[in-house]
């Protein structure tokens, strides 16, 4: 099965997470020159028009910068705009369904307990998102898993794991001791009043953290 030869998530850090705003070109760019290296377009109240109109902007800019695009949840959308990859969560489209449609895809797919964790073993996917640490308003009505969790779902799988839920400069250095790797953002980002600098001191306490 093909995949996507120009990017190689394991060595990737910091996954930006957002929806569609009105300066989501200038803050995509932004993000993107302060570190962020993996991005993913989440919008679950839009129409297919606008999310496509959006996607095509952002992946141009994720491409100038080397960095792969993924599209939540809409394998038909990431096939229309030539996406690098689909993100699903456990109640979205199936993988093997993801595949079937673009199949030379990145697919990652989100896992909140060690009996998903323990599923994702058996999906064809490329990584896997572990969290939310804490309860977050981006999963509303979803309680915080804990670092144990991350902890153990980094330790067991073979893909990458990116941890989601209040990750922000802070916590870096903690998460890191635990074994984790991979980090994905959205608040700390998407509620920064300067998103260059914000995603800068992220990069910095991450690469800082995994020096050490």
């Amino acid at each position: 099965m093909n995949r996507s030869p120009s990017f190689d998530l394991a060595a990737r850090r910091l996954y930006l997470c957002t929806g569609v705003r009105e300066d989501l070109a200038r803050f995509v760019s932004e993000t993107l020159q302060g570190g962020v290296d993996v991005i993913q377009l989440r919008e679950k109240h839009a129409d297919a028009r606008t999310i496509i109109h959006h996607a095509k902007e952002i992946k141009q800019i994720a491409h100038d910068f080397n960095v792969p695009f993924f599209i939540n949840d809409r394998p038909d959308i990431a096939l229309e705009v030539g996406a690098d990859g689909v993100h699903v969560g456990q109640d979205d489209v199936d993988v093997d369904l993801v595949r079937r449609i673009i199949p030379g895809a990145l697919v990652g797919l989100s896992t909140h307990d060690p009996g998903e964790l323990q599923g994702s073993l058996l999906k064809d996917v490329d990584y896997i998102s572990a969290g939310p640490i804490s309860a977050t308003p981006t999963k509303p009505g979803r309680a915080g898993t804990g670092i144990g969790y991350a902890e153990q779902a980094s330790l067991i799988s073979p893909r990458p794991v990116f941890v989601t839920g209040g990750v922000q400069p802070g916590s870096i250095r903690e998460l890191v001791a635990r074994g984790i790797r991979h980090f994905v953002v959205v608040r700390y980002l998407t509620e920064a009043s300067d998103p260059r600098l914000a995603a800068k001191m992220l990069r910095t306490a991450i690469d800082e953290a995994l020096a050490s």
